[in-house]
């Protein structure tokens, strides 16, 4: 089992080295510039947007703040934790400055993507939505063989990985904190999805309406908590991550090419921008707006990069629960690093990852069931979705007992691979998105 894991690593960091970097940063750049260094120049609007931006305006399943609840709890989930937490573990501390890099430009490449997602989107009434890179792929490019290559391989990606990253990380910190056995984990949380997701996306978005704001403010409470308890070590840090994030040499043993593999592979798998899922969530919202839901995917963007992301590489690195002297095997990683780091400030620190972790991974299991539904449907047809949640949630015990390696190995490489049909897309589209950035500034 650990030759499949090294073996699906190497891939995965030859696709992320090799050809994401300069792909991600390269799009995320050329958006940036294109539409008008959107991310600085209307982050007022996006924040007005976050705290006010509920109107409902056109067809759609969800209200714009559900869609953007949905979104935002679909994208805060264990990768937050456990995946920057193993991104440091194995890529050092420089990987935290990436994240913030690729997390600046991503903010552009999620607008784009929220704009096509409701420009080309099929909805009729509350009832019937179809949204998601598919239908900009097939309707703006006129290209259906492409729609489909992305719908084959983002369902197949949905399937595979969700089901076992987010519930991997729930039963490991379950078990270590709590004493649960992972499988009893994993039994109980298929349970509560299936709860939610055979309804479809009206319970969804109900839940997330509730869910996304308690995760994000409980985890960022006992964040703050750690980083005041270790705020003198604060200039040591930052100095580290600069340091290491661009130096050759490290004397830690990682240097700037690790950091930027680990860096880029955790942002994108934290903030999903270039997914693709950015349009399946906001193009569910009752907007006639493709500009509104754009603002909100910035917002969004940044919540995750600088907020949950940063929170959590913080928390390990101020309290010193990893040890870089011993061999990257041997470190304690994942939410376990996490939940020692909060023990560290608090009592019952771990209690409450325990708790976060759950919510975090809870969210997106409900949410990314929906997207992995919409991809198959596309490819499938309609009578996927009923066997789909089924199979979705009897996937779920399976995580709780697979290896973390081969977990977020797996994960890297199917998001990597879901990344390149979508993006060719927003590249070619992108002339939709300026001209929705130019309208909006015109009311």
């Amino acid at each position: 089992m650990s030759q499949i894991a090294d073996l699906i690593d190497v891939t995965a960091t030859w696709l992320v080295v090799r050809v994401l970097i300069a792909l991600l940063f390269g799009t995320g750049l050329f958006l940036t510039v294109r539409l008008g260094f959107v991310q600085i120049r209307r982050f007022g609007e996006a924040l007005g947007a976050f705290f006010g931006g509920r109107s409902s305006t056109g067809a759609g399943a969800l209200t714009p703040f559900q869609a953007f609840m949905t979104a935002l709890g679909t994208t805060i989930g264990t990768g937050n934790i456990a995946g920057v937490t193993a991104g440091i573990v194995s890529g050092g501390p420089g990987m935290l400055f990436w994240i913030w890099a690729y997390g600046f430009v991503a903010t552009a490449i999620k607008f784009a993507e929220a704009v096509l997602g409701v420009t080309y989107r099929e909805a009729s009434g509350t009832d019937q939505v179809r949204s998601g890179p598919m239908y900009y792929l097939r309707d703006g490019l006129k290209s259906p063989a492409l729609a489909m290559a992305f719908a084959v391989v983002a369902g197949i990606a949905a399937l595979t990985t969700t089901p076992f990253t987010q519930t991997n990380s729930i039963a490991l910190v379950m078990n270590t904190q709590v004493g649960i056995p992972t499988w009893i984990s994993g039994v109980v949380v298929a349970v509560l999805t299936w709860l939610v997701i055979i309804g479809g996306i009206k319970p969804i978005g109900r839940a997330f309406e509730k869910l996304a704001p308690a995760k994000v403010g409980i985890y960022l409470v006992g964040s703050l908590i750690v980083i005041i308890t270790f705020a003198s070590r604060l200039p040591d840090v930052f100095a580290m991550v600069f340091r290491e994030a661009f130096t050759t040499q490290s004397a830690m043993g990682f240097g700037v090419f690790t950091a930027i593999r680990y860096g880029l592979a955790r942002g994108l798998y934290a903030n999903e921008a270039a997914y693709g899922t950015a349009a399946v969530a906001y193009g569910t919202a009752q907007s006639d707006r493709p500009a509104q839901q754009g603002l909100n995917a910035v917002m969004e963007t940044f919540v995750v990069s600088f907020g949950t992301c940063t929170l959590t590489a913080l928390t390990v690195m101020l309290s010193g629960v990893i040890d870089w002297g011993v061999p990257v095997g041997e470190r304690v990683t994942s939410t376990a690093a996490v939940a020692l780091a909060f023990n560290a400030a608090m009592p019952f620190g771990g209690y409450l990852v325990a708790f976060c972790v759950f919510l975090f991974g809870y969210g997106t299991l409900i949410g990314w069931a929906y997207y992995g539904e919409k991809f198959l449907e596309y490819w499938l047809g309609r009578g996927v979705v009923t066997p789909y949640r089924w199979i979705y949630c009897l996937l779920i015990p399976l995580g709780a007992i697979s290896k973390p390696t081969l977990v977020w190995a797996w994960g890297d490489l199917m998001n990597a691979l879901q990344v390149f049909p979508n993006l060719v897309g927003v590249l070619a589209l992108s002339g939709v998105a300026a001209k929705a950035v130019y309208d909006h500034r015109r009311r």
